[in-house]
């Protein structure tokens, strides 16, 4: 027991036992659980009200696809998190302003993607919203402070504060959108916000100012997982904008939490790098574009992401999912490494996000035979039931 304990100690578990650890677990869970169970009662609905994206060339879909799935991750991510407050109050008041105001630009950005996805918003509309939610977060003291940069020259207060304050929100609305163009196939985004809130997780868990960056990434880890059960290739149902929005404004967010003036700096280094697949597609698609002459690159979406290269090239959308989560995966490991997070760490954190994808994946695919037989009998139910209507 001793020899596990310090194992634990090793990958910033103080307490095995202890309410902290206890409380991240239950966190975890309870996102996964909740938002596995909730999203069939989500499918239903959408497809009811029409909330659904209809096949055309751009989609992999042959039938309307509900597209609400990112309201059932962020239902499992605040249940978990309000679960985890009440066991775990933090008891640090500008850390809960700080956590209440990422949920309050979460909320906001839900929304805002929950209206794109049904009715349509201008590009314009969007940027908007998003830059109020980076600066949300400013205002309460989330922001990236340049003097913190060992690297970059201190600066003058004056030129500081609003050269940081823009540099926050080009790293809050860039990662926000950046992970919103990787959503093009089945599983990727939802995969990679797993990968990405898991290696983030770890990472966090080895600093004692991060608790309530744990708690978060703990919850949005879960909600992110029981989703893929649902979306894994052939999908049931997608995030939309509503999901992409809600996963890279949080992790952009999160990684600005808790982080001292000394570790500001380094505390970018793990993100920047585990997001540097969504970061380097949505670059080489903007400069792709604007080289052929589109002067709003982020408002015409084409087929030159990094997911559409790879089933271009796999022409399966499994295999391409799996392969942008290993990539994912080994960006994370690096950058863990290069913050100077401990073997054991990296190896563990490696491990169990690889057999929590395993045993989604698995699962999925196990349920899709059955999930295939019952929705071909209620195709033949609908049109054994259209001739009794008209003779009717």
């Amino acid at each position: 027991m001793d020899s596990l304990k310090a194992l634990a100690a090793q990958v910033g578990i103080a307490d095995l036992l202890g309410r902290g650890f206890l409380s991240v677990l239950l966190t975890f869970f309870t996102a996964w659980v909740f938002t596995w169970r909730f999203i069939p009662s989500v499918r239903a609905f959408a497809l009811q009200m029409g909330w659904a994206d209809q096949p055309n060339a751009r989609r992999l879909n042959k039938e309307p696809l509900p597209n609400a799935g990112g309201l059932a991750i962020f239902a499992g991510f605040i249940v978990s998190v309000v679960v985890a407050w009440a066991l775990r109050p933090i008891v640090v008041e500008v850390v809960n302003i700080q956590v209440l105001a990422i949920l309050l630009g979460a909320s906001l950005l839900v929304l805002t993607g929950f209206i794109d996805d049904q009715f349509g918003l201008s590009p314009l509309s969007r940027l908007l919203v998003q830059t109020l939610a980076a600066f949300l977060l400013i205002v309460n003291g989330l922001r990236i402070d340049l003097n913190a940069i060992p690297f970059i020259p201190t600066m003058p207060d004056g030129l500081n504060l609003p050269l940081s304050n823009l540099i926050t929100v080009v790293w809050i609305v860039g990662l926000t959108n950046s992970v919103n163009l990787l959503d093009g196939v089945d599983g990727v985004v939802g995969g990679v916000g797993f990968v990405v809130s898991m290696v983030l997780l770890f990472t966090a868990a080895q600093f004692p100012d991060r608790a309530a960056a744990v708690v978060l990434l703990a919850g949005l880890a879960g909600a992110t997982l029981g989703y893929l059960r649902h979306n894994f290739n052939p999908s049931r149902i997608i995030m939309g904008d509503t999901g992409s929005y809600l996963i890279g404004y949080t992790l952009a967010a999160v990684s600005l939490l808790g982080t001292l003036k000394f570790s500001a700096g380094a505390s970018l280094i793990v993100p920047l790098i585990v997001l540097a697949l969504p970061v380097l597609d949505t670059t080489q698609v903007v400069i792709g574009r604007l080289a052929r002459g589109i002067r709003n690159p982020l408002g015409h979406p084409d087929k030159t992401h990094i997911h559409h290269r790879v089933l271009a090239r796999t022409s399966s959308a499994r295999r391409t999912a799996v392969i942008l989560w290993a990539i994912s995966l080994a960006c994370g490991m690096i950058g863990m490494w290069l913050q100077g997070v401990s073997g054991r760490v990296i190896l563990l954190t490696g491990v169990v996000i690889l057999a929590c994808l395993w045993f989604v994946a698995y699962r999925r695919m196990r349920a899709q035979p059955s999930e295939a037989q019952a929705s071909a009998a209620q195709a033949s139910a609908v049109q054994a039931d259209v001739p009794s209507q008209r003779e009717n």
